[in-house]
């Protein structure tokens, strides 16, 4: 079988968050896999002890590390997926809580399709990528909700469709492509919503394809935001990129997806009694 892409998270400052984020990371994605907790001096006393807890108790593969300065979300990122090589890794939001499935499904998707370089999960508040509705954030699904829909996404056909660009709640990006792209711009930009969009269409550029993985899920509090400048950078390099993006919400080409996943979860019974105390 082959080896799961290393996921790292990008430490954050919302303890509360963090501690979601780490257990649903630690209930729903494979025993073993590689996690890599990257704290650009963010995390403070509660934070880094949230940290040590999960690292003591996790069944993956995990280790943190954390830079005595910040050097800005761009930057720092950069660093650790150029310290990566040319290893597939996710990039999972520090506020984010993925579903069961996600990180195996997101995997499929470079294993279905060489020329695919970043694979996004549907979202609650995933700009493109938005379920149930483009463009819209929707409440993160509770417990139960989320299992169901995990469940109703593994019954879905794996289309990858084209997305405008990769979003940031979850991510998984291709090694090699990344470094034949030449990685993050963190000269041009300081947020890592702009610096994915900007890497996402240079991968385009020399033929790669960003698409959506249509059978795996990630929630999210709210979308990513842009610092300062950033839009305006963007525009200025990517004069087409905003008319493009408004094109795409406006025109909705994954309705149909949306509506085959309504659909299948509708007919999704409740889990199975006491499941968890068989696992």
């Amino acid at each position: 079988m082959t080896e799961l892409p290393i996921v790292v998270v990008p430490v954050g400052v919302d303890d509360d968050a963090l501690d979601a984020c780490l257990a649903a990371l630690d209930l729903c994605t494979p025993p073993g896999a590689r996690v890599w907790l990257a704290d650009d001096a963010q995390a403070g006393p509660r934070g880094y002890a949230i940290v040590e807890r999960w690292l003591a108790r996790t069944a993956l593969r995990a280790d943190y590390s954390r830079r005595q300065r910040s050097i800005g979300e761009v930057a720092h990122l950069d660093e650790v997926l150029g310290a990566c090589g040319e290893a597939d890794v996710a990039v999972l939001a520090a506020d984010a809580v993925p579903a069961p499935g996600w990180l195996t499904r997101l995997s499929a998707c470079f294993a279905a399709d060489g020329a695919i370089a970043t694979a996004t999960p549907w979202c609650n508040a995933g700009e493109a990528a938005a379920w149930p509705r483009v463009g819209e954030i929707a409440p993160q699904p509770d417990g139960d909700d989320a299992d169901r829909l995990a469940r109703a996404l593994a019954q879905m056909p794996a289309a990858h469709p084209e997305l405008p660009a990769a979003v940031g709640h979850a991510v998984l990006l291709r090694g090699k492509a990344r470094r034949r792209a030449g990685g993050l711009d963190a000269a041009s930009y300081g947020s890592w919503y702009a610096a994915l969009t900007d890497l996402s269409l240079r991968l385009a550029g020399l033929g790669w394809r960003n698409v959506l993985c249509d059978t795996a899920y990630v929630a999210r509090g709210g979308e990513g935001r842009p610092c300062d400048g950033d839009m305006e950078a963007l525009a200025v390099r990517w004069p087409d990129w905003h008319p493009r993006l408004a094109h795409f919400l406006m025109q909705d080409p994954l309705r149909g997806l949306r509506e085959q996943l309504a659909e299948r979860l509708e007919r999704i019974g409740p889990p199975e009694p006491q499941r968890d105390f068989f696992l």
